[in-house]
């Protein structure tokens, strides 16, 4: 290195040219650029020396503004060209010479710089740039074309998002859903989303923190999710869509059904009683009572027959497989088979003939089965009447209903011999919340005589299914559970009766298990049982129908037993994920229900019961809100004992978190409030 040698070095990752003014330590050298800035450089860090010399720092600005005229790019394609038909490489003064036929130093520095920052068509080797091969070239054109159309959907979508925030009514591209995913899994997942990094250079370039709280807030405001999105359904991925090969589907089986293989017993002249929710859509069992010759009762209960319009392994069985259950959320039903089947054809509409699986039983005086049979059948349901109505006919004793009155007698006597075979009875509080247009609505569903009967009548159902799996070896999804350990009978006696001691009760139970072997359920107080009230609602209860209705016609059965087996784990997980979703989503409108109540009217008490201690060294206990039913967890700054009522008052909710407060209130004279921290139990 000599002064004033004119060299080229990298500056912050850009071409800087400098004299070299002076040595600096055994190696290193100082260098002034034409501002008269200074740099201390070692020789390694020279890219490139500009030949001739030696130069003064007042020529720097006339050479510089020399060279970067002749700086343009599209004139490397015509080298290339050239170089490659003469089968040569090139260097910074070659190139001079062929581009503009001078080898001065300002046009061999600009064809330095030409060089040095192609990315196309030469690659560098020791001082020397050989032509790219024309494949080289082209596909580093498509990579550089793909790479720009990925830069410019970045750039759009920034720029949408900004406008959005902005209040601009702008529509999404079909490119910006990748990013929105990240965002979005973000949201979800937290720190173990595997795209936290994307997301947070997302939320930073948007001028956002960068927590999953952000992202979600984020989504909220490009309204891309609602303030109440249901997190815990997206979590679990429960598809809220059927494709549309389903739905085109569906319209054709209604048009064309498959070929109908039973043999249907002709039962339309019976007497049919529907009774749901009125707002149930999917109607699946019935109810009728038929008196013989004999003067003897004989009920019928029928289920609905999905399978009708199926074929096992068809798109739509696949599906329903892939659901494995209907799930039942605050803002509305995702269910197991589009509604235009679920509600149509495979329901059983009042006044239509009805495709069913009829089971005929004759119960004994104590109400133990006698006798029963299971066929295909056609119905016309007669009525299609709500729990309310059926409690008012049978309080009133309507003559003209004595088939129902009957029903409802035998359900009673089914209900005495279960407990008399050791059936476990609780009646805890159960809510219906509804959401409908960001309304509110909670109510306590009571315990009723409609209710115990057709509960009755579907746990009967099942004893005879199983009875049947049982007595020619069918491999049906079989369910158990083991007898629980309950308290001494005299410790619970000790219990205010109602939700205190049911309570307890329930602490107690065990879970039930499903499996291809017969075993007891304890609680229903049956040696034996499966689920098949339900097809058009649980896949279990369909695969149920499918195995009973071939071996009734003597065809070979459906599914073996491995492939039972493996859709029984399947069902398994993918029912208790629709009842986590309907758990956390019951659970996140309780606490915004009570949010707004405590909104609307600050201080607004409530009246509740604690019904058990769940840690009572933490005095952590259950409450139930005597006249909504829900059931939340509370901690007390106070001694309060089981079966006490209280009042009190909402003093934070936050449903997101999961999270609310109370205030007690007191009613002791000049007596303080209480505060006591409460979450919905788990």
């Amino acid at each position: 290195m000599e002064k004033g040698r004119l060299v080229e070095f990298k500056h912050k990752g850009e071409p800087h040219l400098a004299l070299a003014d002076r040595p600096e330590g055994k190696k290193n050298w100082v260098l002034v650029d034409q501002q008269g800035q200074s740099y201390t450089i070692h020789p390694r860090q020279i890219i490139y020396e500009v030949p001739g010399g030696p130069y003064e720092q007042s020529e720097l600005t006339g050479f510089i503004s020399e060279a970067e005229g002749y700086i343009d790019p599209d004139n490397l394609e015509i080298a290339w060209e050239l170089l490659t038909e003469l089968e040569e490489s090139a260097t910074p003064t070659s190139l001079a010479q062929l581009l503009f036929s001078d080898q001065s130093p300002p046009l061999c520095y600009a064809a330095h710089r030409l060089l040095s920052e192609d990315k196309l068509y030469f690659k560098q080797k020791g001082d020397h740039y050989e032509p790219r091969p024309q494949s080289q070239i082209e596909e580093l054109q498509l990579k550089n074309e793909r790479e720009s159309a990925r830069q410019e959907e970045k750039e759009g979508f920034f720029n949408r998002a900004k406008e959005i925030l902005s209040g601009e009514k702008i529509d999404w591209e079909k490119s910006d859903r990748p990013r929105l995913e990240i965002i979005e899994r973000y949201a979800l997942q937290g720190d173990e989303s595997s795209q936290k990094a994307a997301a947070q250079e997302i939320l930073a370039a948007l001028e956002q923190d960068k927590s999953p709280e952000a992202a979600f807030k984020l989504l909220v405001n490009l309204s891309i999710w609602d303030e109440h999105e249901n997190l815990a359904l997206r979590r679990r991925q429960i598809p809220t869509q059927f494709p549309k090969e389903v739905e085109a589907t569906v319209e054709q089986v209604i048009e064309n059904p498959p070929v109908d293989e039973s043999d249907r017993t002709d039962l339309t002249h019976l007497k049919v009683y529907t009774v749901d929710d009125e707002s149930t859509r999917e109607i699946d069992d019935g109810l009728s009572c038929e008196t013989l010759a004999n003067g003897r009762q004989k009920l019928w209960i029928h289920i609905a027959d999905p399978t009708r319009w199926l074929v096992p392994d068809d798109i739509l069985d696949t599906e329903a497989r892939r659901r494995c259950t209907t799930v039942y959320l605050p803002t509305g039903t995702i269910p197991m088979f589009p509604f235009a089947l679920a509600a149509g054809p495979m329901s059983l509409v009042q006044g239509k003939t009805c495709c069913a699986l009829s089971f005929g039983i004759l119960l004994t005086e104590d109400g133990e089965v006698e006798e029963y049979s299971i066929q295909p059948s056609t119905i016309k349901p007669t009525y299609r009447l709500t729990y309310e109505d059926v409690d008012e006919m049978l309080e009133l004793g309507i003559e003209a209903e004595q088939e129902l009155m009957a029903i409802a007698a035998q359900a009673k006597q089914r209900l005495s011999w279960r407990k008399a075979q050791g059936a476990i009875t609780i009646q805890l509080p159960e809510s219906s919340i509804k959401v409908d247009s960001d309304a509110i609505t909670i109510e306590m569903i009571e315990a009723s005589a409609a209710r115990d009967m057709v509960a009755e009548m579907m746990i009967l159902t099942g004893e005879v299914a199983a009875r049947y799996g049982e007595a020619n070896q069918l491999p049906l999804p079989y369910r158990g559970q083991p007898q629980p350990e309950l308290p001494p009978e005299e410790e619970l006696m000790q219990l205010e009766a109602g939700w205190v001691r049911d309570s307890a009760i329930r602490r107690c139970m065990t879970r039930s298990e499903m499996g291809l072997t017969p075993v007891r359920h304890a609680t229903l107080g049956l040696d034996r049982y499966s689920q098949a009230t339900s097809p058009i609602r649980r896949y279990t209860d369909l695969i149920s129908h499918f195995q009973i209705k071939a071996h009734l016609r003597g065809a070979d059965l459906p599914f073996s037993e491995s492939e039972m087996s493996e859709m029984i784990m399947s069902a398994g997980s993918a029912a208790y994920d629709g009842v986590q979703v309907e758990r956390q989503t019951k659970k996140y409108w309780a606490i915004e229900y009570l949010r707004r109540a405590e909104a609307a009217n600050p201080g607004q008490s409530w009246d509740v019961q604690m019904v058990r201690w769940l840690r009572e060294h933490e005095k952590l206990g259950l409450i139930i809100f005597e006249d909504l039913g829900l059931e939340m967890v509370m901690r007390f700054d106070r001694n309060v004992a089981v079966g006490e009522r209280l009042q009190v008052s909402v003093s934070y909710a936050d449903p997101r978190e999961e999270m609310i407060r109370f205030r007690e209130v007191l009613t002791v004279v000049e007596g303080d409030a209480v505060e006591a921290t409460a979450e919905p139990e788990d």
